[in-house]
């Protein structure tokens, strides 16, 4: 038989081989779960459904490839497994209106290493993906490698985007109708995952923060910008073209004011930082929003009046999507989410009051993982997206 004929066969589905990889590739995927938790082999024989014989085989094999790493336990549990340094390295990236974000971290969802640097409010791609590639190299300067040692780099932008293209110049104007996978990808030198930021953050928050254990979660990033990731049976949910939560413009009032998207009375003209900053912009002229909530929280009055509007508004919004969804919880991340309860306490009366009775009580939290939410997902993105067993 020819070698490549005798290849296919070993390789061919059903074949011994082909069951191998495949009862691997569910060890793994159970694993790149736990993230940073190691699990018992006991655990996974369960979890998977493979005998505890091929559990033990596949643990050895991979632990031999320095995929996974073994500690030995005692009683019931026995071994523990997570895994290793050597099963590569993925880095996250998260641009905000005026800033990026950019980590490196372990197939484990370990983060090694990471920076925040601002940028101006108009920035284009270039000038974006250039600082990113700068972020990128310093860091892994520090941990000893090259941009050629990460398997995948995931990415995430404060807009709706259709096939990887920024739809909207709402937030990002130097990057509308920009190919951003491809431009990043060429830039940063690997292969790159682009997401909106607000689903990073439901993936993040799924993952590692307070939606973790919950079927159906909604993560609300309120900044310069109002969008929401949806985890709707443990998925991410993106829509027909990529552009779901854009919950920002949702029409609370069509006599309200003028929207940057074009349309009247949208949440985001209620609910933004920029809707903030204009309210007490004669009080306190060029503060920023965090400032604006050290005043509120001192007890200045306007400025708990604009958290309090702020929050009734976004309990409106969020009680169309409750109607709609009937999420678990409701996780809440963003700059405007620093002011806490002083935000949250207003949103959750607003909720109630147009929400559906039964759902009056789902649980409005501020996100876990604060202003790394996206970038952790981006994170999380590039880990999904990686296949262990491949060269």
């Amino acid at each position: 038989m020819p070698p490549d004929a005798e290849e296919k066969t070993r390789n061919a589905p059903g074949s011994a081989a082909s069951l191998r990889v495949a009862n691997q590739r569910r060890v793994l995927s159970l694993l790149l779960r736990q993230g940073n938790e190691p699990a018992s082999q006991a655990d996974i024989a369960r979890e998977t459904g493979l005998a505890p014989g091929t559990v033990s085989t596949i643990v050895r094999e991979l632990a031999a490839a320095n995929v996974v790493s073994t500690v030995a336990g005692s009683g019931r549990r026995g071994t523990s497994v997570r895994l290793a340094r050597g099963a590569g390295l993925v880095a996250g990236v998260d641009f905000g209106h005026s800033h990026v974000a950019v980590a490196i971290a372990e197939m484990s969802g370990e983060v090694l290493s990471e920076q925040r640097r601002q940028l101006s409010p108009g920035h284009g791609h270039d000038e974006g993906l250039g600082r990113a590639r700068e972020m990128l190299e310093e860091l892994l300067g520090e941990l000893g490698a090259e941009v050629s040692d990460l398997r995948n780099i995931g990415m995430g932008l404060p807009a709706p985007l259709s096939d990887s293209v920024v739809m909207s110049s709402a937030i990002l104007p130097g990057w509308v109708g920009v190919n951003a996978r491809d431009e990043a990808s060429a830039a940063l030198g690997a292969k790159v995952l682009i997401e909106n930021d607000a689903n990073l953050g439901a993936l993040a928050e799924h993952r590692h923060g307070h939606g973790k254990g919950h079927a159906n979660v909604v993560f609300v990033k309120v900044s310069s910008g109002v969008g929401a990731g949806l985890i709707l049976d443990n998925k991410l949910f993106r829509g027909t073209s990529g552009t779901s939560g854009e919950i920002g413009h949702l029409t609370l009032d069509d006599q309200g004011p003028l929207c940057r998207c074009g349309s009247r009375g949208c949440l985001e003209a209620y609910a933004s930082t920029g809707t903030a900053l204009a309210m007490m912009g004669d009080q306190m002229p060029g503060a920023r929003v965090d400032a604006i909530i050290e005043a509120a929280q001192q007890g200045n009055v306007s400025a708990l009046r604009v958290f309090e509007d702020a929050g009734l508004h976004l309990g409106w919004g969020l009680a169309t999507v409750t109607n709609l969804l009937n999420p678990d919880v409701i996780l809440v991340g963003g700059d405007m989410a620093h002011a806490g309860e002083l935000l949250l306490e207003s949103a959750r009366l607003g909720l109630r009051r147009h929400v559906l009775a039964g759902t009056a009580s789902t649980p409005v939290l501020v996100a876990a993982l604060g202003d790394r939410a996206s970038m952790i997902g981006a994170l999380v993105l590039a880990i999904d997206a990686t296949d262990l067993l491949a060269a």
